[in-house]
């Protein structure tokens, strides 16, 4: 058997196809990595009540990493402990006030399963219905009780730069915050330090596994600290230009089954 190696995925744009399914030959060669003594994960931007069918469909038995770091928990054993760093509460309500300077859509505010709308907005309601978490709406200044694990700031493509800039001005040693891809112009805030490769090594230092085994895939601006700290960091074929230039390696596109097919190669597994 080949040496064990701690697969790290993300899900959107790199596990899952455009239409946010796993495709089959995704499926088998998952499922042949793991009779073959390798450990796959998922860690996402995804909160878990969004990601949790994809945890269930691959039949992993692994800890998670949701919130892009900001929330890392193992779904099937309780004593593995949880890690929340959420924000303060006090810098959220801050964020809010600054958010009054520019032209904004509107501001959420998620505690885990618990989502805070500053204002009404089916749009965005059908967006984080999944998992049937717990919705309160109304100005977070008022209504938001509780620390968020994540916030998040919708507007218009031409405030982003703005408002990222000022959010950094401002509070630059104590929330780190990222752009979604199109066509959401949504600022995603966590709280400084927070980010995949922090979960990611909460895992590989828990199943024993060096960072020189550690095989990590992701398309995106929150895969970077990821894809870096990764012993072998993986861009996708349809990864932002800034990911590919720090990756180890690249692979096809996740309409062409990048991951299955680069693990198969690699590991050799023989599954497709």
């Amino acid at each position: 058997m080949a040496e064990k190696h701690l697969i790290a995925l993300d899900l959107d744009g790199t596990l899952l196809t455009d239409d946010k399914t796993l495709s089959e030959a995704t499926k088998k060669v998952i499922q042949k990595a793991k009779e073959d003594g390798h450990v796959v994960m998922i860690a996402t931007g995804r909160p878990y009540r969004s990601s949790e069918q994809y945890y269930h469909e691959l039949n992993l038995n692994t800890p998670i990493v949701n919130f892009n770091g900001a929330f890392v928990h193992h779904p099937l054993a309780k004593n593995w402990g949880a890690y929340h760093t959420p924000l303060d509460i006090q810098v959220a309500k801050e964020v809010v006030d600054i958010c009054y300077h520019y032209q904004f859509h509107n501001i959420v505010a998620e505690v885990i399963d618990q989502v805070y709308f500053h204002y009404h907005d089916e749009k965005l309601l059908d967006v984080f219905s999944m998992g049937n978490p717990s919705i309160t709406t109304g100005d977070l200044r008022e209504f938001l009780t509780d620390s968020p694990t994540s916030m998040l700031i919708h507007t218009e493509e031409e405030h982003l730069k703005t408002i990222r800039s000022h959010l950094s001005d401002i509070h630059a040693e104590l929330i780190d915050h990222r752009s979604w891809a199109a066509p959401w112009h949504v600022i995603e805030i966590v709280r400084h330090g927070q980010n995949k490769a922090v979960g990611i090594q909460r895992v590989s230092d828990y199943m024993n596994i060096p960072k020189e085994r550690i095989i990590a895939f992701g398309d995106e601006d929150n895969d970077l600290e990821m894809i870096e700290y990764a012993g072998r960091g993986v861009a996708m074929g349809n990864a932002i230009d800034q990911l590919k230039n720090i990756a180890n390696d690249m692979t096809l596109t996740n309409e062409q089954d990048g991951v299955a097919v680069y693990l198969n190669e690699l590991l050799n597994l023989k599954a497709l």
